[in-house]
Order: C-alpha cells, then structure tokens, then sequence
C-alpha cells in the first residue's frame, strides 16, 4: 500500500475537482482518514483506502517543554525513530522537521550524530511531521508557517526526496507555505548548495552549520569534515548567493573552550568578508555523554560582540524546550534500538 503522501499534489489519483477535494482534507482539514472525506463518494472512498495510507507513523509520542515547544517522536512502519520539534512564538508557529532517521555527519557535539544513521525518509514522510503535528496540537496545517529543515539529517544527503517534500510544502494546493519562510539546513555539502541553488522554481532559504572557522577545530567537532573544506564550502555559498542574490545564514553551535575564542569570531568575520550572511550564535543543548558543555552567556556575548564589531549580521538564537530533550536527537537516543529499528515497544 502506497502512502499518499509520497505524491506531488499534481500526481494525486483523483482528477480535477475531486483531486482538489481530497487535497483539501488532507492539507487543509487534516483528515486523518479517508473516512472522514464525507463529500467524496463512498466507493471512492473504499478505492482510495485499498490502494493508498495517509499515516507514515505507526506510534507518535510527545514531550511538552515549559515554554510551549513540544517535542514529537514518531516511531515509522518499520520501527525506526525520528523526531520533529513544534515551536510556537507570539508571532508564528514554526516546526523543525527531519529528513532522515540519525544522522551520517556524525557532529560529536549533537546527539543524532551519536545515533549513527539508519535511512533516509520518504517525502511523505517529512511532510506528515508537519501533518501530524498540526493534528497534535489542534491546528490546522496550513498555521503551521514557518518550517526549517534542521532536525535528524542532512537534507542534501537526501536531496530528491528533501526537494520533493519541499515542493508538496510550497504548493498552494496542498500545504501553501511561503519559500521565505521555509529553510533547509546542511552541515555544508558544496555540491548540494550548488545543486540547490540551480532550484530555480523553489528559492527556499539556505542555511549552513559552519560551527566553526579553522579546520582544526571544524575537523574535530565534525568528524566527516574533512571531505569538505571550509574554502570550498565558503566558494560554494559565495557561488549560491551569486546564483540566487540570498542571504545565507550561518549556524553555529557556542562550544566552550572550542570554538568560542575571539581569535575564532576575528577569523568567521574574515570568511564572511564581502557575503551578504547573518550568523546564528546558538548554545549548545546539553545531552549526556556529549563531551562538551555550552559557552557561558558571557562568553557569547564576547563573541557577538567581537562579530558585530567587524561587520558581521549576527544574533543568539535562544534553545527552545531544553526540559522536554528539544535538541535534534535527544529523545531518540534514549532508545536502544531508534536507529535499527529493534524498538522494545516494535
């Protein structure tokens, strides 16, 4: 049985005004079932149930934080585990969503990392975080406005489906979001940024993990670093930004006594000389057995300082539900299996 989905909303099985029926309860209403489109046709009904499933998720938990982030994790068909983090401000609603069960970059700082990786997810399975969290939290999907593919993964890795997810998104049809408001995060594969920018009908925003300005220190907290320099990775965001005239924003996670020195805020200033860039300074979220604890406040502030002194656009991004285990990896990891799949609960 086929997971609807996985479909671009062009390729739905239904033609014309049926199709923009059944589009509207699944991204609009939300329907959880096929049952519940009342205005279809019984029979259709039936057709559609034996051939397709509107569920990717077989088991979905959630963890409420203190300042309103809830974090889900979603255990799939086939037992493996994944997270997406639901993060409301006075403004906006936004989901952090992920493309991939752990994760191959291995950042030593981030607990997916420590999870090693297991597979890619399917289209449908990212856009379905956003579905079922929009259930979870009694709203409808289209208020979910703001998404960012920053959770377990590296988007680029699974670019086919990552892109197709991201066009199910934007398409007004189905979940209607804006591309400026939709940001794909990579830990900084130049030949995905390139890839990316040739996207010509998407244009949603870029963000890169940098996390740190020397190879060094990069080479250390990112094992798999060393297949791509940040030369080259700073190239291809200057090659991006050419392509597309975006900004690029650069994450990068506060480390104490890592990468926090201000001859490292002198040396990012100097590889975003003449980049129209803004910087995320972001405090580690502590996990146990990470090895490494974050900057202090006014250590950050030292840093921002010294950034902002040399030109830089740059902000603190604060952590959100840090009781509720919000940073990408955290819950999954206290499973024994998330990655395997051999959950006790399978």
């Amino acid at each position: 049985m086929r997971l609807l989905l996985d479909l671009h909303p062009d390729s739905y099985p239904l033609e014309g005004f049926r199709r923009r029926q059944l589009l509207e309860w699944v991204f609009v209403q939300g329907a959880g079932s096929f049952d519940a489109m009342t205005n279809l046709p019984a029979d259709l009904r039936a057709k559609l149930g034996e051939e397709y499933t509107l569920n990717p998720f077989r088991e979905i938990e959630t963890v409420r934080s203190t300042d309103g982030s809830v974090k889900y994790l979603f255990t799939l068909h086939d037992g493996r585990q994944m997270e997406a983090v639901y993060m409301p401000y006075l403004d906006r609603r936004t989901i952090c969503v992920s493309t991939m069960v752990g994760c191959p970059a291995k950042c030593a700082f981030c607990a997916t990392g420590a999870m090693g990786f297991g597979r890619n997810l399917t289209p449908g399975e990212i856009v379905g975080q956003v579905l079922a969290v929009a259930g979870g939290e009694g709203i409808a999907p289209r208020e979910l406005r703001n998404l960012v593919f920053m959770g377990m993964g590296e988007p680029l890795l699974n670019y086919d489906h990552t892109m197709l997810a991201a066009r199910i998104l934007l398409h007004p049809q189905a979940l209607g979001m804006s591309k400026r408001r939709v940001t794909l995060s990579t830990v900084g594969l130049p030949k995905g940024i390139r890839r990316l920018a040739a996207e010509d009908d998407l244009g949603i925003k870029l963000a890169i993990s940098l996390h740190a300005p020397d190879e060094e220190t990069r080479q250390r907290i990112i094992p798999t670093g060393h297949r791509n320099s940040i030369v080259e990775i700073m190239a291809a965001a200057r090659e991006y930004q050419a392509t597309t005239g975006r900004r690029v924003t650069f994450e990068y996670s506060m480390l104490r006594g890592v990468n926090d020195q201000l001859w490292q805020a002198r040396e990012l200033a100097g590889l975003l000389r003449g980049l129209v860039s803004h910087v995320n300074l972001i405090p580690m979220n502590p996990w146990d057995g990470s090895g490494f604890e974050s900057s202090t406040e006014e250590e950050i502030q030292a840093f921002y300082d010294e950034l902002e002194a040399r030109g830089v656009d740059v902000s603190v991004r604060r952590s959100r539900g840090k009781d509720a285990g919000a940073a990408c990896g955290q819950l999954a990891l206290k499973r024994p299996d998330a990655v395997t799949g051999n959950i006790a609960s399978a």
